[in-house]
């Protein structure tokens, strides 16, 4: 049985605000279970510097935990991004630039803006899902404005953790499970079924490929779920 009742295959329940904050181009508050994550994309016309004068554009994203999102008090990290901070952020804003045609963005910069609020696991994943309905609705205000003539997000994006836990395959870790996960797992993937990133570390010994083939029907699973709900947000 799983600390919260759930079924192996089961995610926790989800719910996105769209339009959280007054001022940026897009916002989120997206919550999975307890953990909550506050999303905002910024438009910035300009790019960087090896982007100038090629008529593209450029999608980044930010991620930091609050100081007290976890059960003791993390550090702000006022001194530059720790190691964990930026391989996220990298990771968020790899899975979005995967599904945006940045020549369609023209020489601006999406800054996507990932803070947890609270975290029981699974925050970068649940990040890259929430981030990319506050993308979504970003280049929605951009097309209203007549800022851009065509949508330049090709396709949906949702992403889960999903990994090993007392020898069985779970779906949504939470943070208890995660502790204890002989195999941990990250999983994005776009409506279509393709994979834009996966990440999995056998954290207690190497695992089969059998067992990741398990892993992955369920997240496939799950995301195709949270897709789901992501469309249901935006209409």
């Amino acid at each position: 049985m799983r600390p919260d009742g759930r079924a192996p295959d089961e995610i926790r329940p989800v719910r996105i605000i769209p339009g959280f904050l007054k001022y940026a181009e897009g916002s989120v508050l997206i919550e999975l279970g307890d953990t909550k994550v506050l999303c905002a994309v910024s438009v910035e016309e300009r790019v960087p510097p090896f982007l100038k004068d090629t008529g593209c554009g450029w999608v980044t994203a930010e991620y930091a935990l609050l100081p007290r999102s976890t059960e003791s008090r993390t550090p702000r990290e006022t001194l530059g991004r720790r190691g964990r901070s930026q391989e996220i952020q990298r990771l968020i804003g790899r899975s979005l630039r995967a599904v945006v045609d940045l020549q369609a963005l023209g020489e601006r910069t999406l800054v996507v803006d990932c803070d947890v609020l609270q975290a029981d696991g699974g925050t970068r994943t649940t990040a890259i899902t929430g981030a990319w309905v506050a993308l979504k609705l970003a280049v929605r205000n951009l097309l209203e404005r007549g800022v851009l003539s065509q949508d330049p997000v090709l396709a949906p994006l949702a992403a889960i953790s999903c990994g090993v836990v007392e020898g069985e395959v779970r779906v949504d870790l939470n943070y208890e499970e995660d502790l204890l996960a002989e195999v941990d797992a990250n999983w994005v993937m776009t409506e279509e079924g393709r994979w834009v990133e996966v990440q999995a570390t056998g954290e207690k010994g190497p695992f089969t490929w059998e067992r990741l083939e398990e892993m992955r029907v369920l997240a496939q699973r799950a995301i195709q779920r949270l897709i789901q709900y992501q469309k249901e947000v935006l209409r």
